[in-house]
């Protein structure tokens, strides 16, 4: 039974053998139709849907997809030198959508919307501190956010080694007048350069001047010392507290003149190249319906690494103080103008990370992938710097689909160009008695 087996099964590998060496036969024969008379093959005639370029069949019939008539396929034609192309017939062209508009000169200008925050000016806060030691008698601006002017009594401070350098300058001053009539000229330079050396260690002490010839007229040391307040603003931040003991170089209060304001705008990286220093800027404040007029006065130098945005520091008018730092704006910078520069539209081109392409009409049908270095952008229209002239036509709408389509029939060529023949044999497959395969 066994051997009955091996026979049936031998006997059926031979005749596949036979039958794949007759057909084999057959394809390789001079009824090939596959192989012209010449012996390179045909190209045959294939049809494509417009709308589903991936959709091939070798004879005419409907899209299995949309239902619409296949289209054959039309080889890429040379159109210009050195650049290859695609034609596609006219009813194909118009079921694309396929538009094209005139590469021209324009002058092209940019208004940048962004939004910003605003801030108190850095130039316009105070620290006030003292340079002595001592307690707080008497605070006179007790509340934070409070309005002080120039010259307005801050706070005074008991301090004893004021009192002692003020006893000292009221003796060097006694000494010097006794001493000015001495017939000895160095006794009286003495004394002299003594009243200056105590009226110099009570200046560094903020003793001002007026305070001076009260303390001169009246003889009698001063228990405290008022500290004045040297700017116009408001208390933005109070760290002392009446009867308080304060050391020397302590910070008491902060002023800030909120006269002039910064707004604070981010500028993304493709932003910049319009952005100068000196541009005027508009700031929308939606909280108080107005639009106050500002300047750019500095571009932070450092890109910030969360947001890729650069600060940009616009100086805003605030003597009603009706802006409050802190608030949201939302800023348009009109910025420079780019005069009588190339452009095409922006949907006309193609980017793949690597380059810049657009598909360029060439008329009759014929369309030509083209690469392109591009520069300054608006919201429409985008710079040209080489690869296009004036008054060629680019394609501005599917022309994904076109480039879709070069891509297919690129790939076609590939698969139905002739393989070049090897002149060396194919290697013999290693011989094996066929019982070998049944064991």
């Amino acid at each position: 039974m066994k051997t009955g087996l091996r026979r049936f099964i031998l006997v059926g590998v031979v005749a596949l053998a036979l039958g794949g060496g007759y057909l084999l036969g057959l394809r390789h024969d001079g009824h090939d139709h596959g192989k012209a008379v010449n012996g390179t093959e045909e190209k045959k005639g294939q049809y494509t849907c417009s709308m589903h370029p991936f959709i091939l069949r070798d004879e005419p019939g409907s899209c299995p997809i949309c239902g619409m008539a296949l289209t054959p396929v039309k080889n890429g034609g040379s159109s210009a030198p050195n650049e290859e192309g695609i034609t596609i017939d006219p009813i194909t062209l118009q079921n694309m959508g396929v538009r094209t508009e005139s590469v021209i000169k324009r002058n092209l200008e940019r208004s940048i919307r962004t939004v910003g925050v605003v801030a108190m000016a850095d130039e316009r806060q105070y620290a006030v501190n003292t340079k002595i030691e001592g307690w707080v008698e008497q605070l006179h601006v007790d509340q934070l956010g409070q309005r002080v002017s120039k010259g307005q009594p801050l706070l005074s401070i008991y301090s004893p080694q004021l009192v002692a350098a003020q006893q000292e300058y009221l003796l060097a001053a006694a000494n010097r007048q006794r001493l000015a009539g001495s017939s000895f000229p160095e006794i009286a330079a003495g004394s002299a350069r003594l009243l200056e050396a105590a009226r110099t260690r009570l200046s560094y002490w903020d003793i001002s001047p007026e305070q001076l010839k009260q303390l001169e007229r009246t003889g009698k040391p001063s228990k405290t010392l008022t500290l004045y307040s040297e700017h116009s603003g408001i208390v933005t931040s109070k760290k002392v507290l009446q009867g308080a003991r304060v050391m020397a170089g302590e910070e008491l209060l902060q002023i800030a003149d909120l006269s002039t304001l910064w707004v604070n705008a981010d500028i993304y990286e493709y932003e910049l190249p319009w952005v100068k220093v000196g541009q005027p800027a508009e700031v929308d404040l939606p909280m108080l319906g107005r639009t106050i007029a500002g300047t750019i006065d500095y571009l932070f130098p450092a890109l910030d690494n969360a947001t890729r945005t650069v600060k940009a520091r616009i100086v805003i008018d605030n003597r009603e103080l009706a802006v409050k730092p802190a608030m949201f704006a939302n800023v348009r910078i009109a910025a420079q103008t780019a005069s009588s520069v190339l452009t095409i539209p922006i949907t006309a081109l193609l980017n793949s990370g690597n380059e810049q392409t657009v598909f360029v009409a060439l008329g009759e049908g014929r369309f030509a992938p083209r690469p392109v270095t591009t520069g300054l952008r608006d919201e429409a229209l985008i710079e040209v710097r080489s690869g296009l002239g004036e008054g060629e036509s680019v394609v501005v709408s599917a022309q994904f689909m076109l480039d879709s389509e070069s891509r297919l029939r690129e790939a076609l060529d590939k698969m139905t160009a002739p393989k070049a023949t090897s002149s060396t044999p194919p290697a013999k497959a290693d011989s094996q008695p066929l019982d070998d395969l049944f064991k």
